[in-house]
């Protein structure tokens, strides 16, 4: 026979929710990867916190392939020539190329990944659209992201004479050099970034 008192309901719940507590701090310290969990179950950074030295597109409105804003500015050199040199003849067939994204600070980058976490659920899934500050071409100054869709589009039919190539079939605006485009055309496309083995820590 059990003498043994039973807890009040809620001990019984605090107890529940210390082992449970417990159970994931164990599994949390003991997997691979703690830096990304760790990332992911932030609280997002405000906004107010990045700014154009981060990368940040002013007022969050597209600019142009001449802005010396940083996002375009800081853009790897070949790369800004090409996009330049794309511009000048989108321009003469009434299109006009602008920069939603270019180059991103690896904080800026950092909470666009959060916000990506947050947003599609998942690291996982969040993986098919925003990469690490570690592995982002944006950081590197090596992509850039063309606005609007019609822009996006001339590029998509044009840049390889320009050494620019469309890089994720799920981003038609992200845009990479390729300067052996120029010759043999774009190379194949990945699917979405997470195919992309240069994402891969």
């Amino acid at each position: 026979m059990n003498h043994t008192l039973p807890l009040p309901a809620p001990a019984r719940r605090v107890r529940r929710i210390v082992l449970v507590g417990l159970a994931i701090a164990g599994v949390v310290i003991a997997a691979p990867g703690v830096r990304r969990l760790f990332v992911a179950a932030a609280p997002p950074v405000p906004w107010t916190t990045l700014g154009e030295a981060d990368g940040v597109v002013p007022d969050g409105a597209p600019v142009s392939v001449w802005d010396e804003t940083p996002a375009v500015g800081k853009l790897d050199a070949d790369l800004l020539d090409a996009l330049r040199r794309a511009a000048k003849a989108a321009e003469a067939d009434g299109v006009q190329l602008r920069v939603n994204s270019g180059w991103r600070s690896p904080e800026y980058q950092e909470e666009l990944l959060r916000r990506a976490v947050a947003r599609h659920g998942s690291l996982q899934e969040a993986a098919r659209w925003v990469a690490t500050p570690e592995t982002s071409p944006h950081v590197a100054g090596e992509a850039v992201d063309i606005g609007p869709a019609r822009a996006a589009a001339w590029l998509s039919a044009h840049g390889a004479a320009y050494g620019l190539c469309q890089i994720y079939r799920n981003e038609p605006w992200h845009y990479e050099l390729r300067p052996d485009a120029v010759r043999h055309g774009c190379p194949p496309m990945y699917p979405d970034p997470s195919e992309d083995p240069r994402m891969r820590p």
